[in-house]
C-alpha cells in the first residue's frame, strides 16, 4: 500500500506543471506588433535617413515563417523582453538576424558564390535582398519570371549581358536563372496546366473536379502501366483527352526550374552555362525529370512525374525536345511542306535548264520572221 501511495503521489507532482501558470517570459507576437503594426514607426539614422520599422500584419501573417510557428524572437533573438515603461521598450540597436541558424546547408553554399565573394569589395549581400523580410511566402502559384527571377531582376540587368543568347525573353520568362547560374542544383521541367484565352494557371482544384479525383488519386485514375509513380506519353494523352471531354480545354505552360536544394545559393558568374547544346539537345540532362506541376490553394506543391516522351511528342507553349523520337504530326506536315517545296523548286529550274535550248531557237525564228 506505501508502495501504492508513493508512486501516486509522484505522479502528481509529476502533472502539478501542467496545471501551474507558466514561468516563461517568452514574447508573444502580438506584443511586438504592438509598435510595429503602426504604418507611421521610423527610426531616424545618424545620416538623417528616415527608415521604416513598420510591419505589415497580414503579410506576417500567411509568410512562410508565420505558417511555420516561427515568432518575432525566434529570429531576433536578442529582444529577450521589453520593457513597456522606456520610449523603445528594448535595445535601440539589434543584432543582425542569423538565417544560417535555421538555414545551414543553404548558408554553406551561398558561401561558396558570387554573393558572399562580393564581401571582399566591401558589399554585404544580406538573405532578406533576396529573399524579403517578414513576408516571405509561398511564390510557387507564379510563373518562374515573377516566382525567382524576379528577385534576380532587384539588381541584376540581363539584357546588357546576354548579348551572345539567341531569345532572350523567352529564356528570362521561361528559365530560372539558377538554372544556368547555379549548375550544380537538380533541375526539373514544370508542366503547368494553363489557360491561353485567360492567361493564367488553371486552379489544381479546377482541373482535378473536372477529372473525378484527388490530389491522392490523380496518378492511379489514369494508371494502365501498372506503375503508379508517374505518367508515360500515352496515360498523358488519355488524361488531355478526359479534360477536352469535361470542357477544359487547357494548354500546358512549360518552364525549366532548379530544384529546392540548397545548392541553388550556390550562384557562379565564371560556369554559368553558356552552351546552347547543354541544353538543346535529345539527351539533355535538363530534360530527364519532367514533372506536372500543381499548388493548391495553401500554397502547397504537389509535382507529379511525367515520362520525358511527353515533351518529345506533345505540344507545350514554349518549347519542345529537339530530336525527340516521336515527331509531332504538325512537324511531319511542314517537313513535308518543305521538302515538296524544295522539290518543285529545283524541277522548275531543271525543267528550265532542259527546255533553255528549245526556247532559245523560238526566240530566233521568231525575231527572223518579223525581219522578214
Amino acid at each position: 500500500m506505501n508502495k501504492m501511495r508513493s508512486v501516486f503521489v509522484a505522479i502528481i507532482f509529476s502533472c502539478m506543471p501542467l496545471f501551474l501558470p507558466s514561468s516563461s517570459n517568452a514574447l508573444e507576437n502580438s506584443e511586438c506588433m504592438d509598435c510595429h503594426g503602426d504604418s507611421s514607426l521610423v527610426r531616424t539614422n545618424s545620416q538623417g535617413i528616415k527608415n521604416s520599422l513598420f510591419v505589415e500584419g497580414k503579410g506576417f501573417q500567411y509568410s512562410i515563417h508565420n505558417i511555420n510557428g516561427i515568432t518575432c524572437i525566434d529570429c531576433h533573438a536578442d529582444v529577450t523582453e521589453l520593457a513597456m515603461d522606456q520610449e523603445v521598450p528594448h535595445s535601440l540597436t539589434l543584432g543582425a538576424v542569423n538565417c544560417a541558424g535555421c538555414h545551414e546547408e543553404e548558408a554553406v553554399e551561398y558561401g561558396k558564390g558570387v554573393h558572399q565573394q562580393a564581401s571582399s569589395k566591401g558589399l554585404t549581400i544580406q538573405c532578406y535582398a533576396c529573399h524579403g523580410y517578414h513576408d516571405v511566402v509561398s511564390s510557387g502559384n507564379l510563373p518562374v519570371l515573377e516566382r525567382e527571377n524576379k528577385s534576380c531582376l532587384k539588381c541584376h540587368e540581363p539584357a546588357k549581358f546576354h548579348n551572345w543568347l539567341p531569345q532572350k525573353e523567352t529564356h528570362f520568362t521561361f528559365v530560372q536563372c539558377t538554372a544556368c547560374h547555379a549548375p550544380d542544383t537538380p533541375h526539373r521541367i514544370h508542366l503547368r496546366f494553363y489557360d491561353l484565352a485567360k492567361k493564367n494557371f488553371l486552379q489544381p482544384e479546377a482541373v482535378l473536379s473536372a477529372l473525378g479525383t484527388d490530389f491522392d488519386g490523380f496518378l492511379a485514375k489514369f494508371d494502365e502501366d501498372g506503375k503508379t509513380d508517374d505518367l508515360n506519353a500515352e496515360e498523358f494523352d488519355n488524361m488531355v483527352f478526359a479534360l477536352n471531354r469535361r470542357g477544359l480545354r487547357a494548354s500546358f505552360h512549360a518552364e525549366l526550374v532548379s530544384e529546392r536544394d540548397p545548392r541553388i545559393h550556390q550562384i557562379t558568374k565564371v560556369a554559368a552555362k553558356r552552351t546552347c547544346e547543354d541544353c538543346h539537345a535529345p539527351d539533355s540532362k535538363f530534360f530527364e525529370s519532367v514533372a506536372l506541376y500543381f499548388v493548391d490553394r495553401d500554397g502547397e506543391a504537389h509535382q507529379y512525374a511525367v515520362d520525358r516522351k511527353v515533351l518529345e511528342s506533345y505540344s507545350v507553349n514554349n518549347f519542345y525536345v529537339p530530336g525527340g523520337s516521336r515527331m509531332r504530326q504538325l512537324d511531319r506536315f511542314g517537313i513535308l511542306a518543305v521538302a515538296g517545296a524544295g522539290v518543285g523548286i529545283m524541277l522548275h529550274l531543271l525543267g528550265r535548264a532542259v527546255t533553255a535550248p528549245l526556247r532559245k531557237r523560238r526566240k530566233e525564228s521568231a525575231t527572223h520572221g518579223d525581219e522578214a
